[in-house]
Formats: C-alpha cells, structure tokens, sequence
C-alpha cells in the first residue's frame, strides 16, 4: 500500500507526499513551497524521486525547482501548460500514465480551472489527486475555462467509484459548505456533512481526503442535473458571500 502524507502550507493549500515503501520511491504532489516538503520527507528518511504536478499555478510549482536542486527528482506536469511548468521534464495528457513503484497513475484532463489541468487517478490503490478540479463540496474557479469544460471535467472524476479517496489541494471545505447548505436543504446527506465538518474544524483537522461518493451524494456542482443548472451554481458560488 502506498502512505499519504498531508501537508498544510501556505494559507490553505496541501501538498501530498506519496510513499511507496516497497521500492523506496517518493513523489510529492503540487509543491507549493519546498521547505516543508523537504522537511517532511527528511523526517520519514525519504528521498524525494518525482514531482507530479496537476496545473501551472505558482501555488501548486513554487517548490519544484527547489526540491529538483536538492533531490534531482523527475518533474511530471500538463501537456498542455508545459511552457508555464517550472523544470518539468515530462509532459502528459489524458490517457497517459506515470509510475510510482509498481503503483500506475492514470492522467485525466479534466479543464476548467486551468486549459491544461491534469488529475492522477491509482486505481488499484483508490487514490485521487484532482489538484483545483474538485474540492471538497466544491469545485475550483473557472480562470482560464468554461463551465461546459469544468461540467465535463467533474463528469469525469464522478465516474470513478464511491470508494475513491479525493486529496484535493485546499482546505476550502467550510466555505464551500455554507453554500451548499443553500442550495439544497433537504438534503440530509448534506446536513450531516455539515455537521461534521463544523466539528472537524472545531478540532483543528483537516476535511480532506473526501470520497467520490460523498461528493456524489453532497457536493452542490457534481449534483447539478444539466450544464445549465451547473453554470448558475458556480455563478452563484462565486458572488457568495456567506
């Protein structure tokens, strides 16, 4: 099995190292900044070998070049944003995969947030890194694409199964949850959520990883039944001030 680490840097964004004990390898996903991934993976006596980065924003790259000077790890990032991707050695798109160990991680194009956005899928290990596509209740931003991109996007990652853990890149989830709760209040799947949430911040913890299937279940954006409807949720979410 591989071990997730969690690290919470900069204001509210996570950086995943990912272990593979079994052949020693380490990859650190969307380095926002290197010290504390460098510090983390020190601690556990791991070497960093790969980077894999899921768009181009200085939030999600900011540590690759320094991590690549101290570790001369491989640098793995969107075909389609390669220009803007600092140090990246290999350039993938849909259908395309990457290795850790013997792990496999498919790469989805899911656009919207960014034109080029990736998302790395292991699915015989049931790990999820869908970097600013999907969040926890949430979705990301449309900065670059359309809502008929990022609907299609989110199509994609809620084909994947219930069990599937989502390691998104922001602890956005209380936020998020204050506008969910607008939109459907019937629902008590939702609710409970909620109510989880709230208490899980109270604690000081972290909300993510999530699951395909909670989002399936409670998230206001996968839930939305037409491109329509979506476009008027995001619409919203970003005038919401809740």
């Amino acid at each position: 099995m591989l071990e997730v680490v969690q690290i919470a840097v900069l204001t509210d964004n996570y950086v995943y190292l990912v272990h593979d004990a079994a052949s020693g390898e380490t990859v650190v996903i969307d380095p926002s900044t290197p010290e504390p991934v460098l510090a983390q993976a020190a601690a556990r006596g791991w070497t960093i070998g790969q980077i894999w980065n899921t768009h181009w924003h200085p939030d999600h790259t900011g540590g690759n070049l320094a991590i690549k000077a101290v570790t001369g790890c491989t640098i793995t990032g969107p075909a389609g944003e390669a220009a803007r991707i600092p140090g990246i050695d290999r350039a993938v798109g849909d259908g395309d995969t990457v290795q850790l160990g013997d792990h496999i991680a498919q790469v989805i194009d899911v656009p919207g947030h960014t034109l080029g956005h990736n998302a790395y899928w292991l699915a015989a290990d049931d790990l999820l890194f869908p970097g600013d596509t999907l969040f926890a209740l949430g979705c990301g931003r449309l900065f670059e694409g359309t809502p008929a991109q990022m609907h299609a996007s989110l199509g994609k990652l809620m084909a994947l199964p219930d069990t599937a853990q989502v390691y998104c890149a922001h602890e956005y989830t209380e936020a998020n949850a204050r506008f969910a709760a607008t939109g459907e209040p019937g629902n008590t799947a939702l609710a409970a959520r909620i109510a989880d949430i709230t208490a899980t911040r109270a604690r000081g913890l972290p909300t993510v990883p999530s699951t395909i299937g909670l989002e399936r279940a409670t998230n206001p954006f996968t839930r939305a039944a037409s491109l329509a409807e979506f476009t008027a949720r995001r619409a919203a979410k970003d005038s919401f001030r809740g």
